[in-house]
C-alpha cells in the first residue's frame, strides 16, 4: 500500500510581506512615474499605480475630479497600500494651497492612511532644504506655467527666475532628453537662489539632478524625486538613497503625517 502523501502547510513558512506599499494616482497620459519609481524604490518598498484621466482634454477643476480621485483611492486600498500619493504637479497645484490641502485630507480620510500630493511633497522637500528663494522651470506652455507660478507664490516662495519650456504636450514631455533640463537650469543660474525646482512628473529631469547640484552648488528638486522622498519619510524609511540629489540622500526617520 502506497504511503499517504503529505502536502506543505502555509503555517510552516514565514510570510514575505513588503516593507511598505505605496499607492500612486497618476494621469492616464503619464509615462514616467512607473519606470522612475522602479528605479527610486528601495528594496521592499512596492509601488502600485492607478491611472486617472485628469490632464489634457480630460482636465477639470479639482472639485469635479474629487469623485474620480476618491474612487482611485478605494481601488488602491484593495491592495492594502500604506500611503497614497496623488501624483500630478499641475493638477495638485491648480486649485491653490487650500484646495491642495483639502484634496490631501479627503484622500487620507478615504484611505484611512497617510496621503500626499505632488504639491505637498514639493513644499515639504523645499522646507527640508531651507529653500525659499527659487528658480522655477516647468514643462508646459505659458498658461500652465503661470498657474503653477501662482501656486508657488501663494505658498510663500520668492521666485527669482522662471521659464516655461513650452513643450508640445505629453509626448514631448516624456521624450525630451535629460540634457535639455540641465541646459535650461544652467541658463537660469542665479547665485541668490536657495534652490531650483523643475516641475513635472512626466519628464527626464531626475537623471540630471546630481550633475546640476554640482554645477549650481544648490539643491535641485523635481516632482518625482520630491514625492518619493516624502512617501519614504512618512513610512519611516530612514536610509539615504543615493544618486538623485541632496534630498534623497538626507532621508531620516518618519515625521508626523
Amino acid at each position: 500500500m502506497a504511503a499517504e502523501k503529505t502536502y506543505p502547510s502555509p503555517a510552516d513558512y514565514l510570510p514575505v510581506p513588503p516593507r511598505a506599499r505605496v499607492g500612486f494616482i497618476i494621469p492616464s497620459s503619464n509615462r514616467m512615474v512607473e519606470p522612475q519609481m522602479a528605479r527610486f524604490a528601495p528594496q521592499g518598498v512596492q509601488p502600485h499605480f492607478q491611472r486617472l484621466r485628469m490632464t489634457n482634454q480630460h482636465k477639470r477643476p479639482l472639485p469635479e475630479l474629487m469623485p474620480s480621485i476618491l474612487s482611485a483611492v478605494e481601488h488602491l486600498m484593495d491592495s492594502k497600500c500604506d500611503i497614497i500619493v496623488f501624483q500630478c504637479t499641475g493638477t495638485s497645484m491648480s486649485g491653490g494651497v487650500d484646495m491642495d490641502r483639502h484634496v490631501v485630507r479627503e484622500i487620507a480620510s478615504t484611505a484611512k492612511r497617510p496621503a500626499i500630493s505632488t504639491a505637498s511633497a514639493v513644499n515639504a522637500a523645499l522646507a527640508a532644504l531651507n529653500a525659499k528663494r527659487l528658480v522655477f522651470i516647468s514643462e508646459t506652455k505659458q498658461k500652465g506655467h503661470d498657474d503653477k507660478l501662482k501656486y508657488l507664490r501663494e505658498a510663500g516662495y520668492d521666485i527669482l527666475a522662471d521659464r516655461a519650456a513650452a513643450l508640445e504636450g505629453t509626448d514631448a514631455y516624456c521624450t525630451t532628453p535629460p540634457r535639455f533640463w540641465y541646459d535650461m537650469a544652467l541658463a537660469l543660474k542665479d547665485d541668490r537662489a536657495e534652490g531650483y525646482f523643475i516641475s513635472c512628473a512626466n519628464i527626464h529631469s531626475v537623471d540630471v539632478i546630481e550633475d546640476l547640484e554640482k554645477a549650481l552648488q544648490r539643491p535641485v528638486v523635481t516632482s518625482n524625486q520630491a514625492q518619493v522622498w516624502e512617501a519614504l519619510s512618512l513610512i519611516g524609511y530612514a536610509r539615504p538613497v543615493h544618486g538623485y540629489g541632496r534630498l534623497l540622500a538626507m532621508l531620516e526617520p518618519a515625521r508626523a503625517a
